[in-house]
């Protein structure tokens, strides 16, 4: 008697819910998370060191800053005499450079981010002629350097009697086409044109809509964009370099390139200005720490639960 056998599948004598190439598809998965994961590293290593460099240095005195190693702590604690020294030096005008500061970057920035958001807002859902030339122009003021503007912004602020003021600073800051550009993208993708319309028939004001509605969903570019600006606004050094005379008005930028500027004459400057830096760099992480859970919150809204 002939018997007949059945040949028995690769895939039939594998276990059940198991590949074959389900090894090696988590190899190569590893290997990719470990290639991402080694990067971040290196990324987080690059921007982190700076920052590190600044904490050790202001705790140096001036002699310890120079010999001894410049990523490790000197024997002498100096950080709590050095701030101390940073703000009564001059009578305290490092706090007045603090204050300005936050004027010039806080105040900015979020009348830059509601300017933009308004506008972008506008530009993605308000038809009219000359839209896309509008948006063309506001965008082009992307590709022109901050400081190819500084000397033409001077000479007209010098016209109006603005030069040498708070609003030389102030009033550049409230543009941004970056942005106007962002805000605009955020508003065609996110805000439903539908809900507007029912908005409308329930009577509520075009003012009312944008900030009940448009502003809620923008949370995420608004964040953005409000962080880019305060970063921006507050690491300006150019603009004040040009529009201001008075130290009284300076920011913390120009306010420590002055005592930088001082220390080959005396070299305790050097305390100042790492102290300086150091304090300087506290509001920016502050703000970055408690607006990323808006930025988080706000792009994951509407996912499926």
């Amino acid at each position: 008697m002939t018997s007949t056998v059945t040949p028995t599948s690769t895939a039939a004598a594998a276990p059940a819910g198991k590949s074959p190439a389900g090894p090696a598809r988590s190899a190569r998965k590893g290997r990719s998370s470990t290639i991402i994961v080694t990067g971040l590293l290196v990324v987080a290593l690059y921007f982190l060191t700076p920052v590190y460099w600044v904490l050790v240095a202001s705790t140096k005195s001036t002699e310890d800053l120079f010999s001894t190693n410049g990523f490790w702590f000197a024997p002498t604690f100096a950080l709590w005499d050095n701030i101390a020294q940073v703000l009564s030096a001059d009578d305290g005008i490092f706090i007045r450079w603090f204050l300005n500061s936050v004027l010039y970057a806080g105040v900015g920035a979020l009348l830059a981010t509601y300017f933009a958001a308004a506008g972008g807002y506008a530009l993605a859902k308000y038809e009219f002629r000359g839209r896309n030339l509008v948006f063309g122009t506001i965008l082009g003021g992307v590709l022109v350097p901050g400081t190819a503007t500084a000397l033409p912004l001077f000479l007209l602020f010098s016209q109006l009697g603005l030069a040498n003021t708070y609003w030389s600073v102030l009033l550049p800051s409230l543009v941004s086409p970056f942005g106007l550009f962002l805000c605009r993208i955020y508003s065609q993708a996110t805000v439903d044109t539908s809900l507007i319309e029912a908005a409308r028939l329930d009577g509520a004001s075009e003012l009312r809509i944008f900030h009940t509605i448009g502003l809620r969903v923008l949370t995420p570019a608004l964040v953005t964009v409000f962080l880019f600006q305060l970063v921006g606004i507050w690491n300006n050094y150019f603009l004040p370099l040009v529009m201001l005379s008075d130290t009284g008005l300076y920011p913390i930028t120009l306010g420590l390139n002055t005592w930088l500027s001082q220390v080959d004459r005396l070299p305790e400057f050097y305390e100042l200005t790492t102290g300086g830096v150091l304090l300087s760099i506290i509001p920016l992480s502050i703000a970055m720490v408690i607006l990323q859970r808006f930025w988080r919150g706000g792009l994951t809204e509407g996912a499926v639960k």
